[in-house]
């Protein structure tokens, strides 16, 4: 099986990768967060995936774009339901990408977040994959998201402090 992996960051895709190789599924990575803010942070996060793709020798496709526009222009004025729009277009684009690519699926590193809204990406993902014709591969792995932590440290990756959005970014500082 060969499967189109949406990469949110590095650090979410490790315990995944390694889940998945483990069971003979051959992984292609795919990096597209249109949803990453500021610019600074979208550079980290696509620089610390470039240098764990160099380590680990990973196939990754790479959409790069910087939608800061087009996500704010979408959210504004509907800003709790941000989250469904970030797992929509990032996981609309991953099942068509996987379809064109002529892969037997897709799935997402967002699986592996305890933080994301679980159910609500499961039900986008298998949505997107009906409308494109290709199989979405659901698994838990959350379970592994401490252990996926800890070899980000151990590799020496970027580590970032919020969600993506300057929406999740902005609710992670004013906690404090």
């Amino acid at each position: 099986m060969k499967l189109l992996m949406h990469i949110c960051c590095s650090n979410c895709c490790l315990f995944p990768i390694r889940t998945l190789t483990s069971k003979g599924i051959d992984i292609v990575g795919f990096w597209f967060n249109p949803n990453i803010h500021p610019y600074t942070e979208y550079k980290n996060r696509f620089d610390s995936l470039n240098k764990l793709q160099n380590l680990w020798n990973l196939k990754i496709e790479y959409k790069d774009n910087y939608g800061l526009k087009e996500f704010i222009r979408s959210v504004v004025n509907n800003e709790s339901n941000r989250c469904q729009y970030c797992y929509y277009i990032r996981l609309e684009e991953t099942a068509k990408t996987a379809k064109k690519m002529g892969l037997d699926g897709f799935t997402t590193s967002l699986l592996v977040s305890p933080y994301q809204k679980f159910d609500v990406i499961i039900k986008i993902a298998k949505d997107a994959g009906k409308k494109h014709d290709i199989a979405f591969y659901d698994e838990d792995f959350r379970p592994g998201f401490y252990d996926g932590m800890k070899i980000s440290k151990e590799l020496g990756l970027y580590r970032q402090k919020y969600c993506g959005c300057i929406y999740s970014e902005m609710e992670r500082y004013l906690k404090k």
